[in-house]
Parts: structure tokens; C-alpha cells; sequence
């Protein structure tokens, strides 16, 4: 039997499981660096498999790593498995479950293997860059290529996801009585509504394909006491990681001037930020191929779609990378972060793209092991263009 056939045939034997623990995750969502539950489930399920697992890869408590294969060419597949506030409103839990699937049919073939696989749980992609911890504590060393597929409202090969600042700013002014002496004060909170003013005013300006959203996550300690102390956080996105940081620099400004109007002090600082991701076509395109083989077509996302931001920017920037988006919904019935996608993210339609999204991972992996030309593509294209 062809091994393509062998890869496909055992992500369908292990379907039944696979979609049992994808939904277990789903029903115990777990917010970033807190996914002990969706851990433990998935490092059982690897062990099930007869692979051995690392826990806490990295120094992260909720991170795993698992290899087998030959030694040659090795291809990463991630998982993620962290929610939001509001459940698993990204569908996180259908990645770990094609990840789980995809590991699951080629660890059939793994004595055939020209090379080496490796599964790598990756916690806090939800604004803790578990991913860029895990590079930099040499998770993915000697790794070649790596991958990992998102679900979505639409099919694409390729993710145009925009680089990050996560700011954090702190105004410090005086407290004092509302109404007996109002005037004794300087209001934290005028300074926080002045630079979300100066913030809209600012956006008017801002390139194309560039966003700007933030939250005030303290405004005051009491409705009668001028606020000494609020705390507002912004999130700056752009196509490129320098012209997301001119952003945040504009935004830390736009809160300094707050801070002299209103005569507080201000204090900032970075918390945070990804990369933008460099989609791998000659990748991607291999992807397409097994994805269109399997009855859907997957494109590549046009230029200047709307989207969002991942910690896979970072390891695309320092591995041939690929983040395809498969589709679980509808354009415009419920989008990723939206209520209405954690429906969909527990739901047969999801499911069964998750098992056909497994079986494209795996295919374009092996494809990558077998085929030196289809890796030295891969290869040639990113350095082309890192040397840009």
C-alpha cells in the first residue's frame, strides 16, 4: 500500500478518539498558560500512540514536545489548545485535534519515514506567545519546516496575520474628595479618555490594512473620589513588526500629551508583540494540492484581507512556515472571537474539516521528508526572503 494511503487510512481509524478529546477541550475551555486539562488529554493521547512526550518543554508547565521518525530532514506540526473569556471562540480545540490526527497518521508509517516528525504543544497563542518562549528555549531546533492549520469562515492556504505591540499604560494623579475639593485633584481617568481620544483622532492617519483596538482595565476606585490610579492596555497591529512599533510609539505620545493636559504622570510599557507571518508558498502550495485532492480548494488568502495576529509570525520568521485557515462557518454568520463561533467549533461541520485539515498536514509533512526538491523549495524561498 501506498504510505499517503496508510497516512489517510489511520487518521480514519483514530477519527472516533480524536473527535472525542476535541471535544473535551472544547467543553473545559482553559485560558493561556492554564491548559492543564487539554495537556494531560493530549500528552495520553501521544503516549496512546506508543511516542514518548516531554512535559513542559521550554519551562512551560502546559507545553510538550514529542518526536519520532529517522534522523534526516523534520517537519514541526503545533498545536494549540487555549480559549478566550468567552469558550473557544477561535476553535483551538479543532487545531489540537488535527495536529493529534495528523502525528496519529503518519506515526503509523513513522519505521517508513525518511525523517523525523515532531508534535509541539504550544500553550498561550491568545496573547502569551507561548510559541516565541518555546523558540527562544530551543524548541524548535534542527527543525526544517513546520506547520499548523486554524480554522475559520473561509478555506485559504496561506494567513496574511499582521504584527503585534501589546501596550500597557498606568496614569498616576491625585485623589481627592468629588465634591468637596475637587479641585485638590488630577484625574487619572480624564488623562486615560483623553489619550482613547487622541488615539480615534490618530487612526485617521494610519496606513492601510493597520489596526488599533484598546480596553481601560482600571478606570477609578470610587465614583465619588477623583481617580488617582487607571490602567488602559493597547493593541497595535500592522503589516510589518517596525511599523506596528511606529504605532505603539504614537500611542505612548498620544498618552504622554494626556498626562501633561491633565497633570498626572504616565508610565508605559511592551507586554507584548508578534511578528507578522511570512507565509511559505512553495509550502502552502503543497498544502493546496492535498487539500484540493480532498475535495476542497484552497487558495491562497488575496492580498489585504482582513485578519488577525499569531505567534506562528514568529517561528515563520525563523522556519519555513504555514498557517492555512479552513473553514467550520459561514462568511458572515460568526467569526473567530465571536459567540457564535464556539458553536461552530464543536460542531460536525467543524469536526469533519478538522479530520480532512489532518490529513493535508500530514500528506504536505511527508511530502516535505520524501521529496528533497519539495524542501530545498521551501528552504530556497525563505532565505530569499530573509535576505530581502
Amino acid at each position: 500500500m501506498d504510505p499517503r494511503e496508510d497516512i489517510s487510512q489511520s487518521i480514519d481509524a483514530a477519527k472516533g478518539e480524536i473527535l472525542h478529546l476535541s471535544h473535551q477541550i472544547h467543553q473545559h475551555p482553559e485560558p493561556k498558560f492554564e491548559e492543564y486539562f487539554a495537556c494531560d488529554l493530549l500528552t495520553r493521547a501521544i503516549r496512546g500512540l506508543g511516542l514518548e512526550v516531554q512535559a513542559g518543554t521550554g519551562g512551560l508547565p502546559t507545553a510538550f514536545r514529542a518526536e519520532f521518525g529517522a534522523a534526516g530532514p523534520t517537519v514541526a506540526i503545533l498545536a494549540e489548545y487555549d480559549a478566550l473569556p468567552n469558550g473557544h471562540s477561535c476553535g483551538h480545540n479543532l487545531i489540537a485535534g488535527a495536529a493529534l490526527a495528523a502525528v496519529a497518521g503518519l506515526a503509523a508509517i513513522r519505521h517508513k519515514l525518511p525523517g523525523r516528525i515532531v508534535l509541539v504543544g504550544t500553550p498561550a497563542e491568545e496573547g502569551g506567545g507561548g510559541k516565541i518562549t518555546l523558540l527562544d528555549k530551543g524548541a524548535f531546533q534542527g527543525v526544517d519546516a513546520a506547520l499548523m492549520a486554524h480554522p475559520f469562515d473561509s478555506e485559504f492556504c496561506s494567513m496574511p496575520a499582521l504584527a503585534t505591540q501589546h501596550l500597557r499604560i498606568t496614569f498616576h494623579g491625585r485623589a481627592a474628595h468629588a465634591a468637596v475639593a475637587p479641585w485638590d485633584g488630577a484625574s487619572a481617568l480624564s488623562a486615560v479618555v483623553q489619550t482613547f481620544q487622541s488615539v480615534d483622532a490618530a487612526r485617521l492617519h494610519l496606513r492601510d490594512g493597520s489596526r488599533v483596538h484598546g480596553v481601560i482595565t482600571n478606570g477609578g476606585q470610587a465614583v465619588n473620589i477623583i481617580p488617582e490610579l487607571t490602567q488602559c492596555e493597547f493593541l497595535a497591529r500592522a503589516t510589518t513588526s517596525a511599523y506596528a512599533a511606529e504605532i505603539a510609539n504614537r500611542i505612548v505620545r498620544c498618552a504622554e500629551a494626556a498626562a501633561s493636559a491633565t497633570d498626572t504622570r504616565m508610565e508605559h510599557q511592551l507586554i507584548g508583540g508578534y511578528k507578522n507571518m511570512i507565509n511559505n508558498r512553495a509550502m502552502a502550495q503543497l498544502y493546496a494540492r492535498h487539500s484540493a485532492a480532498l475535495g476542497v480548494p484552497s487558495p491562497e488568502a488575496p492580498p489585504g484581507m482582513p485578519t488577525g495576529s499569531t505567534d506562528m509570525g514568529d517561528i515563520s520568521h525563523a522556519i519555513p512556515s504555514i498557517h492555512p485557515l479552513f473553514q467550520i462557518s459561514d462568511p458572515g454568520k460568526g467569526n473567530c472571537h465571536e459567540d457564535a463561533f464556539v458553536g461552530y467549533a464543536d460542531s460536525e461541520r467543524g469536526y469533519n474539516a478538522m479530520i480532512r485539515v489532518a490529513k493535508a498536514m500530514a500528506l504536505t509533512a511527508y511530502d516535505l521528508l520524501v521529496n528533497p526538491q519539495a524542501l530545498a523549495a521551501a528552504k530556497s524561498e525563505f532565505a530569499a526572503h530573509r535576505e530581502k
